[in-house]
């Protein structure tokens, strides 16, 4: 069994699933009222009834007699009352603090997993996000937005009988991503998706079809992943001088995001889409 590892499948992206996981990191805060600011300025009154200098009010302007109190009466001083307090302004809400930094600790803290903080891209998370999502949504994959380093080790595939096959040395690179993605759990994953959801849908406003919404490019983005189906091992690929492709027809029809998916290997594709239906099922309240 010869090895050969002089070329790659080129996984534009790494593990599709863990870019929908940050995706959902971002994404799904409810929109939340404006805080009620009490008006500062005074009522404006009724116009005044217009006289004539010959006119006059038909009610009596002349003094109220008041009798004065009598002696063994105590008549308890009228205090002067301070003025009403002005109505407090609500405190304007702390602005999200979108900075590579801030959202990459928010990031740390769902995984105790130190391998996280190296997989992560260190610029652009949000635009890089919002941009891959988009396109896996769109079943394609964007090679320069991807959200997380690619596996150190090449990709390997051996010789066997005039035909190549994917070693599954090639799916134990994807394994410490898998670790990451399942250690998170979907509930505060989902809470932190939400916490910058206005700053994604901002994001997604200026690249996106203004008919679309980013709730549902994240739908569909994790359908796709998982309608992908389980092909048998050893998997036959062939290069065509600039990268390999499955042999199997009906596997290389299928969407860029899909294949790289596959990539992963059977046991790292069971368990990222055991995770994404834990999340999906978070996202619809089941």
């Amino acid at each position: 069994m010869n090895e050969q590892s002089n070329k790659s499948l080129v996984p534009h992206f790494t593990i599709g699933a863990i870019v929908v996981l940050i995706i959902l990191i971002v994404l799904l805060w409810p929109s939340e009222p404006t805080p009620y600011v009490p008006r500062l300025e005074a009522e404006t009154s009724a116009e005044p009834i217009e006289r004539t200098p010959t006119e006059k009010p038909d009610v009596d302007t002349s003094p109220e007699f008041q009798a004065p109190p009598a002696m063994n009466e105590f008549v308890e001083p009228k205090l002067e009352t301070e003025a009403e307090a002005e109505p407090k302004i609500a405190p304007a809400p702390k602005p999200l603090d979108v900075s590579d930094g801030t959202i990459k600790t928010k990031l740390l803290t769902l995984s105790d997993y130190d391998a996280f903080s190296r997989l992560l891209i260190n610029d652009a998370l949000l635009e890089r996000f919002v941009v891959m999502t988009t396109t896996l949504a769109d079943e394609d994959i964007s090679a320069n937005n991807r959200l997380l380093s690619q596996p150190e080790k090449p990709f390997r595939t051996y010789n066997q009988a005039g035909k190549s096959w994917i070693d599954p040395a090639s799916y134990k690179r994807y394994t410490s991503y898998v670790d990451v993605f399942e250690s998170l759990e979907a509930a505060p994953l989902i809470a932190l998706y939400d916490e910058y959801k206005p700053a994604i849908n901002d994001i997604f406003a200026e690249i996106g079809n203004p008919n679309d919404s980013f709730d549902d490019k994240l739908s569909d983005a994790i359908d796709i992943l998982l309608d992908t189906p389980e092909v048998p091992v050893p998997v036959e690929v062939y290069t065509d001088s600039v990268m390999f492709k499955y042999a199997d027809e009906r596997i290389e029809s299928l969407s860029a995001p899909q294949k790289q998916l596959l990539r992963t290997g059977p046991e790292n594709m069971r368990r990222i889409k055991a995770k994404l239906r834990e999340i999906q099922s978070v996202l619809q309240g089941t």
